[in-house]
């Protein structure tokens, strides 16, 4: 939660045969991943100066400085890239970041927990918390509407839901 560092997108391979990789971008406005550049790897210890060329379907065809050839392009091939936090721009009150979501507690309106927010699904109708269920590797899924999470509380690290009947 409020992690130093934001997943932005992913590298998808290689592109052509000169070093150009296929990007895809998880930013609301697609683009804005190139201004956060210089963007770094899930560790941080590689920083990666991307340009955007052209879109291609299910996103970019980008230029890495430090990427001179197609070997060096497959092999990072899934590789995710993550901006600063402070590069970011400021969300308004009812919207969140995944990053900021995964790992919160969930309870119910009645204050039973029910789990922790695994993962933030994107499905394009809509997101969904993947909510793994306490001392078990099982997971529900939840829709992130207003409805069915009321509250979401970064602070205390909590989300508030109202599940339909039967989910959990």
């Amino acid at each position: 939660m409020n992690a130093a560092r934001v997943c932005v997108g992913a590298i998808g391979g290689s592109y052509g045969v000169r070093g150009e990789l296929r990007i895809k971008s998880f930013c609301a406005v697609a683009e804005d991943i190139e201004s956060y550049s210089p963007l770094t790897c899930d560790t941080g210890n590689r920083a990666f100066h991307l340009a955007l060329i052209r879109p291609i379907k299910n996103g970019f065809v980008a230029r890495i400085a430090e990427v001179t050839g197609k070997e060096e392009a497959d092999a990072l091939k899934g590789t995710q890239l993550f901006a600063r936090r402070d590069q970011l721009p400021s969300l308004p009150d009812d919207e969140y970041y995944h990053a900021d979501l995964i790992g919160l507690q969930v309870l119910d309106t009645g204050g039973t927990l029910l789990g922790s927010v695994k993962n933030v699904l994107d499905h394009g109708a809509g997101d969904l918390l993947d909510i793994q269920r306490p001392g078990s590797s099982e997971t529900v899924l939840l829709p992130f509407t207003r409805v069915a999470v009321p509250t979401v509380d970064l602070g205390m690290g909590r989300i508030v839901v109202d599940p339909p009947d039967g989910l959990f």
